[in-house]
């Protein structure tokens, strides 16, 4: 706004100044309202479309109690039946066997993350609505935690592109600038130097 106000009645004032002065305004703009308001929209959007997917997965998995049956050793070099690679972290892949949410015995192999899971040991799984192991359904932090970071992440984005535009701005004015000096030294240039030009 200070630099709106120098430049407004300035004789040395160029179009391309208040043009620059009006776009780092109207990139304070954005990155002080937009910004904000995008964030908090689009948290908003993540938070209920996840929380749709948290109810689905809390209606299709079933929590059951496993049991170990071999322990890693044995069961290491065998297959996994579950495909949550990323969350295996200090789990261990064990023979267990459990009952299905239908009332049919299951086994097979899938991760634990029982610290010494010896045979005959308990732990909790996740199954789908036919007894094969799932995921462990959203719950209320992780829906919290991606909906912020949903959240932060288009608020960032929406001043990354006001000052990303603003710098466009201004690297035109620039080359306009420079063409315009460009201009008048080609015009000025030539009689420089040279007697009887009155310069």
């Amino acid at each position: 706004m200070r630099g709106i106000w120098r430049w407004r009645h300035n004789p040395l004032r160029r179009t391309t100044d208040l043009v620059e002065a009006w776009a780092a305004l109207a990139a304070l703009l954005l990155i002080a309202v937009a910004a904000p308001l995008a964030g908090v929209l689009a948290g908003s959007a993540a938070h209920d479309s996840l929380s749709r997917t948290a109810r689905q997965q809390h209606a299709s998995r079933h929590r059951v109690t496993a049991t170990v049956l071999k322990d890693p050793a044995v069961s290491a070099q065998l297959p996994a039946t579950t495909g949550r690679t990323a969350e295996r972290g200090n789990r261990q892949r064990v023979l267990a066997a459990w009952t299905a949410p239908d009332g049919t015995p299951r086994q097979a192999h899938t991760w634990t993350n029982l610290r010494v899971p010896v045979p005959g040991r308990h732990f909790t799984l996740w199954t789908d609505t036919r007894g094969r192991p799932a995921g462990r359904p959203l719950d209320t932090g992780d829906l919290t935690l991606q909906a912020g970071l949903a959240g932060v992440g288009a608020a960032l984005l929406t001043t990354a592109i006001a000052e990303g535009a603003r710098r466009m701005t201004l690297r035109h004015l620039m080359r306009l600038r420079f063409e315009r000096l460009d201009r008048a030294w080609e015009r000025a240039g030539p009689d420089w130097g040279r007697a009887g030009t009155g310069s």
